[in-house]
């Protein structure tokens, strides 16, 4: 387990991109091993999700946020949202279970707060139960589902909200 006591939150730079796509690879392939086709989370290119990373980063959209968590070992988790919403988050296996994941989303509330959204939400893709808890046990409400395109097909995901953001920022 990484060491936390020493993981620090900070924004999200271009220069930032390879490390992202590092940890974005390392957490899909340990988050989703089982319930997205193998072959398709094999093929994940870090390059190609560098490339990105680095175009998102590069060309922020006002109101975007992107936090990672930095650890002795570099990049060990991230966070990115807009609006009232949280489009990813993710934490390496190695760095799960000690606050690291909640200390991400909170810091990512209180961004998102200041820029005036007054609840927050984010998506879940069923069968994914270790985020399910996880957003339940920080309170969020389960909301309707929706189909997802993409690998193959046939999966679904559901929103999970706060109406009121203060129950993440507590202000």
């Amino acid at each position: 387990m990484e060491r936390l006591a020493q993981a620090f939150i900070v924004p999200a730079g271009p220069g930032d991109a390879a490390a992202l796509a590092t940890a974005h690879v390392r957490a899909w392939r340990e988050t989703y091993r089982g319930l997205l086709p193998g072959p398709w989370l094999d093929a994940m290119s870090v390059p190609l999700h560098a490339r990105r990373w680095r175009r998102q980063l590069t060309r922020a959209r006002p109101g975007e946020v992107v936090l990672i968590a930095e650890g002795p070992g570099g990049v060990i988790g991230y966070c990115a949202g807009a609006g009232a919403q949280v489009h990813t988050l993710y934490v390496i296996r190695a760095a799960q279970k000690a606050g690291l994941g909640r200390r991400l989303l909170v810091a990512t509330a209180h961004v998102l707060e200041a820029q005036g959204a007054g609840s927050l939400s984010l998506w879940v893709l069923d069968g994914n139960v270790n985020a399910q808890g996880f957003y339940a046990h920080l309170g969020a409400q389960p909301r309707g589902g929706r189909p997802v395109t993409g690998w193959g097909g046939g999966f679904t995901e559901t929103a999970y909200v706060w109406n009121d953001i203060t129950a993440l920022t507590g202000r």
